[in-house]
């Protein structure tokens, strides 16, 4: 089987000029749909340039990058912005909501950018991933009328209206507390149980213990890659 996530070979490098710093070096990973992988390591041990390559937030200096059978190295900036909206489902530490935006608009935004999805049925697909998080009852309510989990369990929701192949979520529960982090991280592991692939950038590893396989990183390489064998059920 065709791996969704497949980096061969995969090298970052960034030039300044006077200093190369290498981000990532030689990484090679697979990842096949229906995943929950948490990928883990300290600060400065390249997770966070991994996750922007996958995410085609940013370019490898060498090396095969491929999601869901395409070559990323071989699209232009229209491709990958559309590879973004269709195929990718971001999450991030800060929710990045619009302020002014209630629940149900800003679920619908990734919509607007997908010209496939007509008008009138933009609300019923954002209706039916706030309940898919549980916030059917909030669809109306600002940012500021939410708690932090439901702002960022809104943000889940809105990597999810265009139904993509895979959900990047980096340190999610990094703004939440531990009840939370606990809710938010049972929404993600309902979400896997249902299909979803799920890729969870963290360095806290008692939130890695609640996916299924843990890849570590350290100075830019893949030190570990294992089978959560003891995952944290809720």
């Amino acid at each position: 089987m065709d791996s969704l996530i497949s980096l061969r070979s995969l090298s970052k490098i960034y030039d300044s000029g006077s200093v190369k710093v290498t981000a990532l070096k030689d990484v090679i990973l697979n990842i096949n749909s229906g995943e929950f992988v948490a990928v883990m390591g300290s600060s400065g041990s390249g997770k966070s340039t991994l996750m922007n390559i996958i995410g085609c937030l940013d370019n490898p200096t060498s090396g095969e990058y491929f999601i869901d059978g395409l070559d990323v190295k071989s699209l232009n900036s229209d491709q990958l912005a559309e590879i973004r909206n269709k195929k990718l489902g971001f999450v991030f530490q800060s929710f990045n909501l619009l302020s002014r935006t209630s629940a149900l608009e800003n679920v619908e935004l990734p919509l607007f950018y997908n010209s496939e999805i007509q008008s009138d049925k933009r609300k019923a697909m954002a209706l039916k991933a706030l309940e898919l998080v549980n916030l059917s009852d909030r669809i109306d309510h600002l940012p500021n009328q939410l708690s932090g989990g439901q702002q960022q369990r809104v943000a889940i929701a809105r990597a999810l209206v265009n139904n993509p192949v895979v959900i990047l979520a980096d340190e999610p529960t990094g703004n939440l507390d531990s009840v939370t982090s606990a809710e938010i991280l049972k929404v993600l592991q309902s979400l896997n149980e249902s299909g979803k692939t799920i890729i969870l950038v963290t360095h806290e590893h008692d939130i890695s213990e609640y996916t299924k396989r843990v890849v570590e990183l350290s100075d830019g390489m893949i030190i570990r890659d294992f089978q959560a064998n003891n995952q944290k059920i809720i």
